[in-house]
């Protein structure tokens, strides 16, 4: 490892990429991460400096400032008092089995965590599982006014990251290394995440090209059809390219179906009394 790179927390690691990013000129009006980072008072003032506005998710025992900030409160004991016409029932985001439903509770009554004069909003968002009633807590911050849909589309944001790194995984490996050196390691980490990038543009321009909102009984272009696909043209198949590429679109067409009925059933049960 190079004399000049020092160790550093997750949450430094991710405020330095950041302020890096925004420096580049990359537009960006939001933050979305889990309990590592928004328990980090720190992390949450460095955002705010950027005027980024965020939802963090924060642990159970959180300590918030409600109204004047002069006592404050764990996140869960705020939860237990709010009345069941607190609670809106709303999609985090789509998921591939229909829209992840959640009731959601929004606290705008939050002070922030020292600097009162930072101009935005502060806010403590809460998601209630429909089925189990499990509790997850958010620390919002805005530098202007925003809705509940604004927080609650922000906080679905954090699927997408997840599905991404479980994606890049599965397809290209960034955690298979079996080097022990910084420069090996630094190489290996970035050649992974350059296919990774091939493959997303490749599945981002295939689907711009069929968007033209019809329904032709295919789900969108994925990473790992790209995969399979390009496969198709490196390893010589036992089966010919027509049959690789009839197969490709029966389990595309497979996964259609399957996310159809699979929202259908979701909707039925969410209108049943």
């Amino acid at each position: 490892m190079p004399d000049g790179i020092e160790f550093a927390t997750r949450s430094e690691l991710a405020a330095h990429m950041i302020t890096a990013a925004l420096d580049a000129g990359v537009s960006a009006g939001w933050a979305a991460a889990d309990e590592a980072y928004g328990n980090s008072s720190v992390f949450r003032s460095h955002l705010r400096q950027h005027r980024l506005g965020y939802v963090l998710a924060v642990s159970r025992s959180h300590l918030i400032p409600p109204d004047s900030g002069k006592v404050k409160i764990r996140a869960d004991r705020a939860a237990a008092g709010l009345p069941a016409s607190a609670w809106q029932r709303r999609s985090a985001s789509a998921g591939s089995k229909g829209p992840r439903l959640y009731d959601w509770a929004w606290l705008d009554q939050v002070t922030t965590d020292a600097d009162p004069d930072d101009g935005g909003r502060h806010s403590l968002l809460i998601r209630r599982n429909t089925t189990t009633g499990e509790l997850a807590f958010y620390r919002c911050w805005s530098p202007k006014p925003t809705t509940l849909a604004q927080f609650v589309r922000v906080a679905g944001i954090r699927w997408t990251v997840e599905e991404s790194f479980q994606t890049a995984k599965g397809q290209v490996g960034p955690d298979q290394h079996q080097v022990r050196r910084w420069d090996s390691w630094h190489r290996f980490t970035t050649l992974a995440l350059a296919a990774l990038a091939v493959l997303a543009i490749c599945a981002a321009d295939a689907a711009s090209t069929t968007d033209d909102g019809k329904d032709i009984g295919l789900i969108k272009m994925t990473v790992n059809e790209v995969r399979r696909l390009i496969n198709i043209l490196i390893v010589r198949p036992t089966n010919g390219l027509a049959h690789r590429l009839h197969w490709s679109g029966w389990r595309r067409q497979h996964q259609a179906r399957a996310r159809r009925s699979h929202y259908t059933r979701r909707l039925n049960l969410e209108l049943q009394p």
